[in-house]
């Protein structure tokens, strides 16, 4: 079981690989640097292999998919995943990982938007994006995450093991943030400095694609982990609709004694999905509480797994 494992998801960046190797590797000795080639066609796992990384494959396309595999091969007391890209520091390596062994921590994020990203970053899309999605999901979730897209993150081991891993692109960033919100797992900032991708290292986001599938993650995810309070709302949109159209028919029966059948009916049809949708969320709710105590239990059978790796 490593100490230390530094995960290095790539495609492509044969430009920048081998600085950001041996940047964590000079800044973290003990950690083990692992760099996930998905499918390069630019001699990035050769770079990565001379630089003094441990190089793995995954052939199916996506970080997510990448991101799936390094959890579930790799042990280690703390991971720190970062991007191949060069945009993030790994001097703040070493405050993160302390995060994780001595303040229990399950996952650090480096926040860029509180410190250089909006200097730095030269996609404007981008910048509004990551403030939208951040609003949203601090409004949802009633949290106070600063970052919820970066790149640069530390977790713990019953985090990785815990983790299920559902995402197949960039909109994995989203979906471990929500995770750790929803299953109460502990969260901390860490303040970083974002430096810009080398111009003759393209991006490998897609702005507007990229961006409707996370805002789409986003509310999926509040659909499943929060059933109650979205069918919930659903119920009620259905409740005014159905209202909306039954108080015409009411007025028109008291002023003159006529019924609109088909507008009743289309009343009556908006209150009963009302109702459905009211029961729907309570007995998913009750799902979603039982899934919690498990999961509970399995973050248990985790603290063992790890004390006992550590003897």
């Amino acid at each position: 079981m490593d100490k230390v494992a530094v995960l290095i998801p790539c495609y492509n960046e044969a430009k920048t690989i081998k600085k950001v190797v041996e940047d964590f590797k000079k800044e973290l000795p003990e950690a083990v640097i692992y760099v996930y080639d998905n499918n390069s066609k630019d001699g990035t796992d050769k770079i990565a292999k001379e630089a003094g990384a441990i190089v793995k494959y995954e052939t199916r396309q996506g970080k997510g998919n990448v991101i799936r595999s390094m959890f579930r091969e790799i042990d280690a007391e703390v991971y720190i995943m970062v991007d191949g890209d060069d945009t993030y520091p790994a001097e703040s390596a070493k405050e993160m990982v302390k995060a994780v062994l001595e303040e229990d921590v399950d996952m650090v994020i480096g926040d860029r938007l509180s410190s250089t990203y909006f200097t730095e970053n030269k996609r404007p899309f981008h910048n509004v994006g990551n403030v939208t999605v951040r609003a949203l999901i601090n409004r949802i979730y009633k949290s106070n995450i600063r970052d919820v897209m970066t790149g640069l993150r530390a977790f713990s081991y019953k985090f990785v093991k815990t983790f299920p891993v559902m995402s197949k692109g960039f909109e994995l960033e989203t979906e471990m943030t929500i995770h750790c919100l929803d299953k109460n797992l502990k969260v901390k900032n860490v303040i970083i400095e974002y430096r810009d991708r080398p111009a003759d290292s393209p991006s490998k986001l897609n702005t507007i694609p990229d961006g409707i599938r996370v805002i789409k993650t986003i509310f999926g995810f509040y659909k499943n982990y929060k059933p109650f309070q979205f069918f919930g709302l659903l119920a009620l949109v259905l409740a005014i609709f159905g209202l909306g159209f039954f108080i015409p028919v009411f007025i028109d029966f008291l002023h003159r004694g006529v019924v609109k059948i088909p507008t009743l009916v289309v009343s009556v049809v908006f209150f009963l999905c009302s109702v459905q949708s009211f029961f729907s969320g309570m007995t998913l709710d009750n799902i979603i509480k039982n899934s919690k105590q498990n999961f509970e239990m399995r973050l248990i059978d985790c603290e063992r797994e790890l004390k006992d790796r550590r003897k």
